[in-house]
């Protein structure tokens, strides 16, 4: 009998590659450690609430998520351009020049720019946005390199402005609060951000990879199935060796190396607080940024406002991203001190519904970013995921998906 592809590793990257492999009439296995298909994108269901295992948002412009999902049945459910920042206590509501450039006037009007920054950040913000629109995005990961905040320097923003708005913003989409990593990384997440939504599935990140793991025949995705070692020919569990006619390596960067050998992939780690009241602190869409740095959460999100489905009736959510923290007792309690300076002691009848403490949320991406790395290596192995690509979810689809097409390519040759 032919021997299957083995895929191990049942997160995006793998999913992706082995949904691609079945398309081309590929034989495939995919063998996952965990207990259930997503990686580092799964949603957990507690007492009525859908927890994402860290806070994670889909961007809609992702080229990825059009070419390889059925959008409208995720239900995404988008947030509001724009932000919230909270500082000195106070709430200000800052348009998205981006994707809402005719607020800009209100914004003036109101007094926002001299609270957050300087008019000369507007235009700073208006030719950075002429500059994002005007390449192929490919391109942008093509450019001159250097650490996120040398670039904002670089740009003409204000010192205030990166502090108080793009730290918060950005340092919480990277998870690099310091903002060394690569300008080429921040060009290509702020041109999906101009070109998209921000949105959650109406069921939970969850839900993207259970769309890829349903296009794959019952019996082909193995839980619960840690990998030992791996050849080019063969994959070995611990019940035994599985032979293959090819071998893809398909797990988060660490695993990866721990699996293969060779360079470290360093960590952006995270950790998230979930807490549950019975009012809303705001009533919009829109994403609460730390203007201060006045504690341990970057950003805060109320879920329920976005995606209702989150929560119980009756009930909201609401996330505390806190991008380099671990999460321990200490950590909740300085979290929920910082947001009742932001919205009073309501905050000290909110519930801890559940917290995450993830080492791994990204794939450091400190200068010199080398997006679309090979994916076959000299002994024949394969190996995708976003640690090869871009950190992102897009990243881990495209790494995917193109190890899949050279896994064809080699299989026909």
């Amino acid at each position: 009998m032919t021997r299957p592809v083995v895929v191990v590793g049942a997160g995006l990257a793998g999913l992706a590659c082995a949904v691609e492999l079945r398309r081309s009439g590929v034989e495939v296995i995919v063998v996952e450690a965990s207990d259930g298909v997503g990686g580092r994108v799964r949603t957990d269901r507690v007492d009525g609430f859908l927890l994402d295992r860290g806070f994670q948002v889909m961007l809609t412009a992702y080229p990825e998520l059009h070419r390889q999902f059925d959008v409208d049945a995720l239900e995404l459910r988008a947030f509001d351009p724009g932000a919230v920042v909270m500082r000195q206590q106070r709430p200000t509501v800052v348009a998205d020049p981006f994707r809402a450039p005719r607020d800009l006037l209100s914004t003036v009007a109101a007094g926002t720019v001299r609270r957050i920054g300087t008019p000369a950040d507007l235009v700073a913000l208006a030719r950075l946005r002429l500059r994002l629109r005007s390449p192929h995005p490919s391109r942008l990961l093509s450019g001159p390199d250097r650490p996120t905040l040398d670039h904002l320097r670089d740009l003409g923003f204000s010192r205030g402005f990166i502090e108080v708005f793009l730290r918060p913003l950005v340092g919480g989409i990277q998870l690099d609060p310091a903002l060394t990593t690569s300008s080429r990384m921040f060009d290509i997440i702020m041109r999906m951000l101009l070109d998209g939504d921000a949105a959650v599935p109406a069921a939970g990140m969850g839900s993207v990879p259970g769309q890829l793991a349903a296009r794959l025949p019952e019996g082909t995705i193995h839980l619960g199935v840690p990998v030992r070692s791996v050849t080019s020919e063969a994959v070995q569990v611990d019940s035994g060796e599985v032979r293959a006619s090819r071998v893809v390596v398909a797990t988060e960067g660490p695993e990866a190396v721990r699996i293969l050998g060779g360079r470290e992939v360093g960590s952006r780690p995270v950790g998230c607080v979930y807490f549950a009241a019975d009012e809303a602190p705001i009533d919009r869409r829109l994403i609460v940024l730390a203007g201060d740095a006045d504690g341990p959460a970057l950003n805060v999100a109320v879920m329920s406002n976005v995606a209702p489905t989150y929560a119980p009736a009756g009930r909201h959510l609401i996330a505390a991203a806190l991008p380099g923290t671990t999460i321990t007792a200490e950590t909740v309690d300085t979290t929920r001190r910082q947001l009742r300076g932001w919205w009073g002691g309501r905050v000290d009848s909110w519930d801890v519904v559940s917290t995450y403490s993830i080492a791994h949320g990204q794939p450091d991406q400190s200068t010199p970013l080398m997006p679309r790395r090979p994916v076959r290596r000299e002994d024949g192995i394969f190996v995708c995921g976003d640690h090869r690509d871009t950190g992102s979810i897009q990243g881990a689809l495209h790494s995917g998906r193109r190890c899949a097409e050279s896994v064809v390519a080699d299989l026909a040759a």
